[in-house]
């Protein structure tokens, strides 16, 4: 039983799918308590979406559901700086889901202050990455809050929650397929029996951005993709708000099988996972926005850029985004995009994204009066010489040590 012995409400984060509709009921037996259940929309729910969800959690037994629109908070507190980092796990996954955990917690903990609860809850398993995401975040925000988990702290299985919705004659959630599907703002994961090993992809059909994008044969595209001080600003010219910019890609790029990929990982709980992923917007501005950077920050800040960034992902990863260091690191991230303003024309071909080119009013490659590989404006012949003389010192003198007799004297 929970330890709270108020009547205030359990503040369920809902989802819709299986693990949080059958939280809605069974709380409300086992604890006697209301249930207010809230969707935290960083990305993927329209409004169609939406009305099935409050719909679906008013006939589980919710005394409320609540609709909390988190696409802006979501890009400015943590895909802002995903992409200033090009922060990408394993070189591959773009982060697609697990970075909004933090979010969620963050705005849930906030609604359960504002109905005056103590308790909130969740519907992880003991098997994931979520259930650690949630529980450092919402404990990190408010170390007083109580959570439940009864997924995971009772160890149901997924019949006998689907069992129990039956029995109770409440909604059971439909699944098309035997596919887990996860949706958000930066692409979407999909989990089957594929993903349990290493072995095999996840058939066509399961692509939910992207099936069948080999076999339709589409013309190639051009488009371009403006930056200012790195956050993405414009599409072809028009000037958007980064969330309508992100959506507006995914359509595109996802026509052509962009950003399509299977990640084996490192999971929070120390094993392997591994996840079929679909992030297009992601893949051409990561991609677009290394290129720009390449143009225009100097090789010493790209190198302890790229530093940080690693860490920074790991730290999202693992719900620590809401530690300070994390505040640090943004700093920085945003101190090097000063310059990071541009255009960058890409091109869009089935299952390819091409960068064709980048332009910048701070181009260092601009900048300079000489032409790489055809004229030195910046040095004479003999400064180049005397340069590759100096640089090769060290080899020179290893050479000469590794040669030596135990006298001190070549041989």
């Amino acid at each position: 039983m929970a330890t709270q012995s108020t009547n205030s409400p359990i503040i369920l984060g809902y989802s819709g799918g299986l693990d949080t509709s059958f939280c809605v009921p069974w709380m409300k037996e086992h604890y006697g308590r209301p249930v207010v259940t809230v969707t935290i929309n960083t990305g993927g729910i329209d409004a169609a979406a939406a009305r099935d969800l409050e719909e679906r959690a008013r006939k589980l037994g919710a005394q409320e559901h609540v609709l909390v629109e988190a696409r802006q908070v979501f890009f400015d507190r943590v895909l802002k700086y995903l992409i200033f980092g090009n922060v990408r796990r394993g070189h591959l996954y773009p982060l697609c889901v697990g970075a909004e955990r933090g979010i969620q917690a963050t705005l849930l903990a906030e609604l359960a202050r504002e109905r005056g609860s103590q308790t909130v809850a969740h519907g992880c398993t003991a098997a994931g990455n979520d259930q650690v995401r949630f529980e450092v975040a919402l404990r990190t925000i408010a170390p007083g809050l109580e959570v439940l988990a009864p997924v995971r702290d009772h160890a149901f299985v997924r019949t006998e929650q689907q069992k129990y919705l039956e029995d109770g004659g409440f909604p059971v959630p439909v699944r098309g397929s035997s596919y887990s599907i996860n949706r958000g703002l930066w692409g979407v994961t999909i989990g089957g029996r594929e993903t349990l090993d290493s072995r095999e992809s996840i058939p066509e059909s399961a692509w939910v951005l992207s099936a069948n994008a080999f076999e339709k044969n589409l013309a190639a595209s051009r488009h371009t993709i403006g930056f200012t001080q790195g956050v993405p600003t414009s599409l072809d010219g028009k000037t958007m708000n980064p969330v309508d910019l992100i959506e507006a890609l995914e359509t595109v790029a996802g026509l052509y099988g962009i950003g399509r990929g299977i990640h084996v990982g490192d999971t929070v709980l120390g094993t392997k996972g591994r996840v079929a992923f679909e992030a297009p917007a992601a893949e051409v501005l990561l991609f677009a926005h290394r290129e720009l950077e390449k143009l225009v920050l100097s090789g010493l800040q790209q190198r302890i850029k790229d530093q940080v960034a690693t860490q920074y992902g790991d730290f999202v990863h693992e719900g620590k985004q809401l530690d300070p260091v994390c505040r640090d690191i943004e700093a920085l991230l945003t101190s090097a995009q000063q310059r990071v303003t541009g255009e960058v024309r890409v091109m869009f071909r089935p299952g390819n994204l091409f960068v064709e080119g980048v332009i910048s009013p701070h181009s260092l490659m601009a900048a300079t009066k000489g032409v790489y590989g055809e004229k030195a404006g910046e040095w004479t012949p003999a400064d180049a010489l005397g340069y590759s003389r100096i640089l090769s010192l060290p080899g020179i003198l290893q050479t000469r040590a590794a040669g030596t007799k135990s006298g001190g004297k070549p041989q």
